[in-house]
């Protein structure tokens, strides 16, 4: 049986209540919380910076998924690791030393993920995806919450699980952007292993009961 982990983005939670939508998650049978750091560099908009951070964190009491969307990650990766972060992961396209970037992660004891713009082919990381514990394929266009899915998402999907299987490597798949209960097992049976839902599950009615209905539309 596959075993989904549902990670809600907390970019879609409501800051004025962000203690409230913590526990939610807590209480919840979301796996993980999905964080963006976003610089407004290498993404037009700014999201959370590191106070903000240490106040989830400080609260959470499941996985810490940080998805770094900035120029140059390097020069913080001790302080995310510092923060509680528990899985740290880089855009591709902002790594000139990807290895190293990921080298650099795991010596602070934190899993290394590497994340996709939907225009970065899969096969970009055949050389270094025996040292990736995660890989996150951008369904949407980074930067931003409330996008379209973007459809060829599902064949990229089938192309990582591919290189995964021929590489042997353990690197789990991750999706971020427009997930919702119409696509969420199509992604499953593609080989997604994590789901980060951010609209879908904030702007629900009940955003307990949206998570438990994904969590069991997933668990094939």
């Amino acid at each position: 049986m596959k075993n989904t982990i549902i990670a809600p983005s907390v970019l879609a939670a409501d800051f004025a209540n962000l203690q409230r939508d913590i526990e939610m998650i807590n209480n919840s049978e979301a796996d993980w919380f999905h964080i963006d750091i976003m610089d407004g560099v290498f993404v037009p908009n700014i999201s959370f910076g590191m106070p903000v951070l240490e106040a989830i964190t400080k609260h959470a009491k499941k996985t810490i998924d940080v998805h770094l969307m900035i120029v140059d990650p390097d020069r913080y990766i001790k302080t995310f690791a510092d923060l509680g972060a528990n899985i740290l992961s880089v855009h591709y396209e902002a790594c000139t030393h990807l290895h190293r970037t990921l080298q650099a992660i795991k010596a602070e004891g934190m899993k290394a993920g590497v994340v996709l713009n939907p225009h970065t082919s899969v096969t970009l990381l055949e050389d270094v995806i025996n040292d990736i514990d995660l890989v996150c394929i951008m369904s949407v266009n980074p930067g931003f919450g409330g996008q379209s899915f973007i459809e060829n998402t599902y064949s990229k999907i089938e192309k990582l699980k591919n290189l995964i299987i021929k590489k042997d490597a353990s690197t789990i798949i991750e999706i971020d952007g427009g997930v919702t209960d119409k696509n969420a097992v199509q992604l499953v049976k593609a080989g997604a292993d994590v789901l980060v839902a951010g609209s879908f599950v904030f702007k629900a009615q009940n955003p307990t009961e949206t998570i438990a209905a994904l969590k069991k539309l997933t668990t094939l």
